[in-house]
């Protein structure tokens, strides 16, 4: 999942969410989030669906699988 952290960053910031906002209403920790961003880590299946419905994006956008929405 080489695109996930890349598009988690710019998701957030066209969103203009600082990584403990969005680590919140993921209800995941702000170094849980830090890791997934900066891709030292990967998110499980659940979290990975709560990321892309709080985004508003597709799962396939989401890890670099489309790039539609």
């Amino acid at each position: 999942m080489l695109k996930l952290p890349e598009r988690l960053h710019s998701l957030r910031k066209e969103r203009n969410l600082r990584q403990e906002d969005a680590a919140k209403e993921l209800h995941i920790s702000l170094n849980s989030y830090c890791r997934y961003e900066r891709g030292e880590r990967e998110p499980n299946a659940s979290v990975l669906v709560q990321m892309a419905d709080f985004y508003n994006v597709t799962l396939d956008y989401l890890v670099g699988r489309s790039e539609e929405r």
